[in-house]
């Protein structure tokens, strides 16, 4: 019977077994647990639970937004290059130029600059000459960069001083770092006017032995006496390490140069050797942002390194944010700086800009938002949920493919295009200013230049039968999902000299019809073949099939693309084999110029048609300069407009040239110019201001929010489904309550001696 009973129990209903366990228990805490149980059916408010961030903040001026790959590795103007680093880099720092943030084609406007300064030209005996005079007669340039009066850096430790004067954190004493991590943790900060000898520190720094820039070849080949400075600054290291220690800071500016001085406080000189009006824009890179010696000096304090303090975590500028919170590969936040003198929204835009409200706030001054805050996400899907509950803004203030591929995604399902339209995100997309090219090499006998005139314009011939074999149009449908737009030339959209359709028709591959750009006929590339001897795809002397190669590193391009090539030139019966290879052995067969066909891309370092010109100018040959003319192109006239445009100021002379140079390179055809990729972002509907770009970099400052719109739709999209929890309750008390009645009346006729 015992073991009965045992088995009995334990077979009980659960709603029996919950009725015993609340008959056991004491009675104040069987009412305890009937108000717990009260209290969570009150608790169930519609209210958010899964919120990352306190409710009120939703309401406030901040902007959320994330990074997905580890924290910026360089905020050091000198050094940073990376796109993630940017979003960071153009909000703290100004350089003396920016691009106006509406017009296209890009325009460059003074940021810390009065203007945009024209350039004084001088011979090799110093004496001065005309605007106009002729680029091979000017032996170096001058520019003299008048600043705006009443710029003030952000706060920050290093300019903090002392009642009598001396510096307040330098030197700091052996103990002057403990328990300090961050640039907050100094708890006494000062500031300072910008002044040009700051821009003139700033140039200096690129040419320290103790600082690393990418800038540095491109610049010290350009301004006169920094690659001579370089070697003279080395040596000074040397000696004041041998002398000092390795500890010893390398003051610069007891280390000059004349290529780069300051006139006076207010004026910055730079001279720059020849003719160079691609100069200016140099000069809206971070690379060239001023840089305080104070802070130079605070951040090489012994112990800084090591306490994480230097300019590539905690930078020091003049822009409209400074970054006040930074946990390394966890969070960084930007918050308004202060001392910033604000900046005007713009008043012009293109004619998109005004149907699409973005100049609304029109003469406002800039920034709009409070705070930005980035959170690390590490994977996508995370990020992306969050984004579409509206936990972020923006998903990454430097992804340019999230629009493109929320677009993309948004046309392959109609029930997250239903999401994205209901939730009123802006999927903003746009071509920019870069190319993906097919390249033939010209020092190949087969598709390259040729050897006689005759031979020449066969090989042309079958470039052009190629080119239209390949059908581009195709391909972005395909792989690009429509994210992308055909190239009818080197020049791609936004660059001042780029022409739209027809007058920028590439009418060797195209024709113009009915309106619009139609691609020739597989029949006029069949004759084009014969034409160039190989009449179906065979040679016409030995019948041998036309085998062409495609050189690639591995990786490069996915099967099914790879497969697609082969079709299109299947269809002239023309081979196409594939030959893949490490990196490293293809960027040999491109140095060398042994590869046939590659596959090469470009993006715009400034935004200027001579920057995708040079791409095919006989002198920057790879395979004999090692230069970025991968083609090794050359042709005499493209050659002789190039050397001539190179020094033309912005105007219809240079566009008229640009022009030409485009016409002979569609006749030659040394590139299947492929297309212009897009790039985008994905904005959420309280989001306003919002234009893609990669050029203009300090978009953050002209973003605006309406945080109670934002506080709204996110109590909308994640209000909390409680109704299976009260069903839940419910239930259990209406199992639960007829067993704890019988259970009740059993103790009590226990307690009488009632045997039932």
């Amino acid at each position: 019977m015992l073991t009965a009973r045992r088995a009995s129990r334990r077979q009980a209903p659960p709603a029996l077994s919950v009725a015993r366990a609340l008959v056991r228990l004491p009675k104040k805490l069987t009412r305890a647990v009937l108000w717990v149980g009260l209290l969570a059916l009150t608790a169930c408010s519609p209210q958010p639970v899964n919120s990352p961030y306190p409710e009120q903040q939703l309401s406030e001026n901040v902007l959320y937004t994330a990074f997905s790959q580890r924290s910026p590795k360089y905020l050091d103007p000198a050094s940073s290059y990376s796109t993630d680093e940017t979003p960071f880099t153009y909000s703290i720092y100004e350089p003396l130029y920016g691009y106006h943030y509406l017009k296209r084609p890009y325009e460059l406007i003074p940021r810390t600059a009065v203007d945009i300064a024209t350039p004084q030209y001088f011979d090799a005996n110093d004496q001065p000459l005309p605007p106009d005079a002729p680029g091979e007669a000017i032996a170096y340039s001058v520019y003299n960069i008048s600043l705006q009066s009443g710029i003030r850096f952000q706060p920050h430790p290093a300019f903090a001083r002392d009642t009598d004067g001396s510096y307040l954190y330098w030197p700091l004493s052996a103990d002057g770092l403990k328990d300090r991590y961050a640039v907050t943790d100094f708890e006494v900060t000062a500031t300072r006017e910008l002044t040009a000898h700051d821009y003139v520190y700033a140039i200096r720094r690129l040419a320290s032995p103790r600082v690393v820039s990418p800038a540095f070849g491109v610049l010290s080949s350009h301004i006169v006496g920094l690659t001579d400075y370089a070697a003279r600054l080395k040596q000074a290291d040397a000696a004041l390490k041998a002398e000092q220690g390795d500890g010893a800071w390398l003051d610069l500016r007891a280390h000059g140069f004349d290529g780069v001085k300051a006139l006076d406080d207010r004026t910055l000189q730079i001279r720059v050797k020849g003719k160079y009006p691609q100069f200016k824009y140099w000069l809206a890179m971070t690379f060239t942002a001023p840089v305080p010696w104070e802070a130079d000096r605070f951040y090489h304090q012994p112990g800084m390194a090591q306490h994480n303090l230097s300019l590539n975590t905690w930078p020091v500028g003049t822009g409209p944010y400074m970054l006040v919170e930074s946990i390394q590969n966890r969070r960084h936040v930007m918050a308004r700086n202060p001392n910033f003198r604000g900046e005007p929204y713009p008043c012009e835009g293109t004619p998109k800009d005004q149907k699409a409200g973005l100049l609304a706030d029109c003469g406002q001054m800039t920034p709009f938002i409070d705070r930005i805050e980035f959170s690390l996400e590490k994977e996508s899907v995370p990020l992306m949920g969050k984004f579409l509950q509206g936990y972020y803004d923006i998903p990454e203030a430097d992804g340019g493919n999230y629009g493109v591929a929320m677009r993309v995604a948004a046309s392959d399902s109609a029930e997250k295009a239903a999401l994205y339209a209901d939730h009123g995100l802006q999927l903003l997309a746009s071509t920019e200013a870069q190319i993906t090219y097919l390249g033939f090499n010209w020092l190949d006998p087969v598709v390259g230049q040729g050897d006689t005139p005759e031979q020449q314009e066969k090989n042309r011939k079958l470039r052009q039968a190629i080119s239209i074999a390949f059908d581009w149009e195709q391909f972005i449908s395909i792989f690009l999902n429509d994210q992308g737009e055909v190239a009818y030339g080197p020049v791609p959209p936004g660059i001042a000299g780029y022409e739209g359709l027809p007058q920028g028709l590439n009418r060797q591959v195209y024709r113009w019809e009915d309106g619009r750009a139609v691609r020739r006929s597989l029949d006029e590339a069949r004759r084009l073949l014969a034409e160039a001897g190989y009449p179906d795809g065979r040679h016409v002397d030995t019948g041998e099939p036309l085998v062409l190669y495609f050189d690639s590193s591995a990786g490069m391009g996915s099967n099914a693309t790879l497969d697609w090539m082969r079709r299109q030139l299947k269809a002239l019966n023309i081979e196409l084999e594939i030959r893949a290879t490490d990196y490293n052995r293809f960027q040999d067969k491109m140095r060398q110029g042994t590869a046939q066909m590659f596959m090469w891309g470009w993006v715009a370092d400034y935004p200027d048609a001579e920057n995708f010109l040079f791409l095919l100018y006989g002198g920057n040959a790879k395979a004999k300069t090692g230069g970025e003319n991968a083609s090794n192109y050359q042709n005499p006239r493209y050659d002789a407009l190039f050397r001539q445009m190179r020094f033309l100021d912005d105007g219809p002379e240079k566009d008229r040239l640009v022009q030409e140079m485009i016409k002979i390179a569609q006749e030659d055809m040394p590139w299947m110019f492929g297309f212009y990729p897009m790039s985008g972002g994905a904005y959420q509907a309280w989001v306003a201001n919002a234009k893609p770009t990669q050029m203009v970099r300090n978009t953050l400052q002209y973003l605006k929010l309406d945080p109670h719109t934002r506080a709204d739709r996110v109590a909308q999209w994640n209000r909390p489904v409680w109704w299976p929890l009260w069903l839940g309750l419910l239930v259990l008390a209406l199992g639960v309550w007829p067993a704890w009645r019988v259970l009740k009346r059993r103790e009590q006729a226990t307690a009488l001696g009632d045997p039932k």
